[in-house]
C-alpha cells in the first residue's frame, strides 16, 4: 500500500480525499516532529515508535576487504503492538 491508496482508505471513512490527505500529513508530521524530539510515540494498539542510537563501530568495504570507521548515528524502531500482532497472525 502506497500513501495514494492509504489516503484512499481514510476517505472511505467519510472524508474526502483532500481531508484524507491533510489529516494523514498532519499525523505523519507529529509523528516526525515527535520523534525529532526524542519523545517515543505510542499508538495503542497499533505500535511504539521510538529512536535509538547506533554506537560507533568497525566495519568492512565489501569491495576491497579494508576496515573502515562506521560513525555512531541515530534510527527509528518500531515495535508492533499485541493487538496488531494477533490480528497478522
Amino acid at each position: 500500500m502506497n500513501k495514494g491508496e492509504l489516503v484512499a482508505k481514510i476517505a472511505d471513512a467519510g472524508l474526502s480525499k483532500k481531508d484524507a490527505g491533510v489529516a494523514l500529513e498532519a499525523a505523519l508530521k507529529a509523528v516526525t516532529d515527535a520523534l525529532v524530539a526524542g519523545e517515543e510515540v505510542s499508538l495503542l494498539g497499533f505500535g511504539t515508535f521510538k529512536v535509538t542510537e547506533r554506537a560507533a563501530r568497525s566495519g568492512r568495504n565489501p569491495a576491497t576487504g579494508e576496515t573502515i570507521q562506521i560513525a555512531a548515528s541515530k534510527s527509528v524502531s518500531f515495535k508492533a503492538g499485541k493487538a496488531l500482532k494477533d490480528k497478522v497472525n
